[in-house]
């Protein structure tokens, strides 16, 4: 039985539930990076790293090759920098509308 389209869609939002792979995915956007160079952007243990690496590539999100002893991972496409880029907007959308509830709440407290 087929998965329906609503489900593959939130498996598929799961997978970018992960704050290491959105930095590793933002990292990608500006071109194919070997994994020495995202360990250093990125921070964390080497294992956690391709742990969350491993999930990318499985989910067909990323590619990866090797030249010698190294890794190089990038984009398997151009939607995921667009997908990021409407995420950033929709999430800025939402602070600014916040920002300001908050800055009328503000306004409106009584002096002290």
């Amino acid at each position: 039985m087929p998965v329906p389209l609503y489900e593959a869609k939130a498996e598929f939002f799961r997978m970018l539930g992960h704050p290491v792979r959105i930095r590793v995915l933002e990292l990608l956007q500006d071109g194919p990076k070997p994994v020495r160079d995202l360990l250093a952007a990125v921070e964390i243990e080497p294992s956690n790293l391709a742990q969350q690496l491993a999930v990318l590539r499985r989910s067909g999100i990323v590619t990866a090759s090797r030249t010698g002893s190294t890794v190089v991972y990038e984009l398997a496409g151009g939607d995921v920098a667009e997908l990021l880029a409407a995420a950033r907007r929709i999430l800025s959308d939402l602070l600014a509308v916040r920002q300001g509830v908050l800055d009328r709440l503000r306004a409106t407290e009584p002096a002290q």
